[in-house]
């Protein structure tokens, strides 16, 4: 619906693509990598039906907004969600972060003091911190991550097929809870994605998220899936209360990462629940 420049790099403006629908309390839908704030459908359209005003944008170097050579640091994204608000003026909104979009909502609340935000959720989050090591040991080996940029840099259309399908459990749910139409149209989102910005994003993944954490004040949900093969729950939902005392944390038992589709219904009901 419309842009907002957030920089400039060289001669060219860099915008991001955002959509601001509906009336009422403001709801901030941050989307995952490597799709588009589009992936957000089945919650924007239940919210706006419940009497929200949903924003959504898309991530520097994904969908619709522009694709600079800098800028995949969660510092600078967290500034670019920060220009969202300030742009829109708003106030006692949600702040919702879906895998990635997770640490620019705990990173602005660390940053930005919460400013304009009454809640939070953490849907199949990256927080509290992926990176294992010895301040860390209950994180995800780096090497795990170093494969992931040797694929993309190798093959990224190969690497993305086997990704959407971990991304889904394509295998294990077969086409009960996502169809092959649908994950066909994951991937048309993904191939549209900026090289440079799938590849930094993924050094971004590593950043620790703890001290921002541990800022939040307000209510917080945290859902996750218990079959997540992307982010598996061991690694993130089930460690946030040690950051986030008072949160309010779900494990679906049979979710996959990707559960703002498969789960869509078991979701919108804890989502609408927690914004209202």
């Amino acid at each position: 619906m419309a842009y907002l420049t957030v920089g400039k790099e060289n001669s060219a403006d860099i915008e991001l693509y955002y959509e601001d629908r509906g009336t009422g309390k403001p709801v901030v839908l941050i989307h995952g990598w490597p799709l588009s704030g589009g992936s957000w459908e089945k919650q924007s359209q239940m919210l706006i039906a419940s009497g929200f005003r949903v924003i959504t944008y898309d991530r520097r170097g994904f969908g619709r907004s522009s694709a600079p050579s800098t800028g995949y640091d969660y510092d600078t994204m967290a500034g670019d969600l920060a220009k969202i608000i300030d742009k829109l003026s708003l106030a006692d909104a949600s702040l919702v972060g879906f895998s990635m979009g997770g640490g620019e909502v705990a990173r602005y609340m660390g940053k930005y003091g919460g400013k304009g935000v009454s809640k939070v959720a953490f849907i199949s989050a990256v927080t509290p911190a992926l990176r294992k090591d010895g301040n860390n040991p209950d994180g995800a080996p780096p090497e795990i991550f170093e494969g992931i940029k040797s694929k993309i840099e190798e093959d990224r259309y190969k690497f993305l097929d086997g990704f959407l399908h971990d991304f889904y459990n394509k295998k294990l749910l077969g086409g009960a809870d996502i169809s092959d139409e649908a994950l066909l149209a994951s991937r048309a989102v993904a191939n549209g994605s900026s090289y440079g910005a799938m590849l930094k994003c993924v050094d971004a993944w590593l950043e620790d998220f703890r001290p921002d954490l541990k800022s939040i004040k307000v209510p917080t949900l945290v859902v996750h899936g218990g079959a997540d093969k992307i982010v598996p729950a061991e690694v993130s939902g089930k460690r946030m209360m040690q950051f986030v005392g008072h949160a309010n944390v779900h494990i679906i038992d049979d979710a996959p990462h990707g559960l703002n589709w498969t789960h869509a219904t078991h979701l919108n009901k804890l989502l609408l629940e927690h914004v209202r």
